[in-house]
């Protein structure tokens, strides 16, 4: 079978996204992918520091919650940089 790579939000990314913006506009975020933050007790959203695009904003961070994405585009992916935790133990430990 052909596996598919795994597709993620990687940190270092860079990433377009398309948000909800105000009440009849969409909002386009241009920039590097920082992580994920918390913006309350359930509301996650996504890091991004902005890039030239965005004029005097740019190098600025700005919090995209995850409930008004409407698309990511992926301009350049960087890989998974996480350490792989999940190697079994060389011997027993009692």
């Amino acid at each position: 079978m052909n596996e598919k790579p795994e597709i993620e939000l990687t940190e270092g990314s860079q990433y377009k996204i398309f948000s909800l913006g105000g009440k009849e506009n969409m909002l386009e975020t241009e920039g590097m992918f920082k992580g994920f933050t918390s913006l309350g007790v359930d509301e996650p959203g996504l890091l991004m520091e902005l890039n030239g695009n965005h004029g005097e904003m740019v190098g600025k961070i700005r919090i995209v919650p995850l409930h008004v994405v409407l698309a990511i585009d992926i301009l350049e992916a960087v890989p998974n940089q996480k350490k792989d935790d999940t190697k079994e133990m060389d011997h027993y430990v009692g």
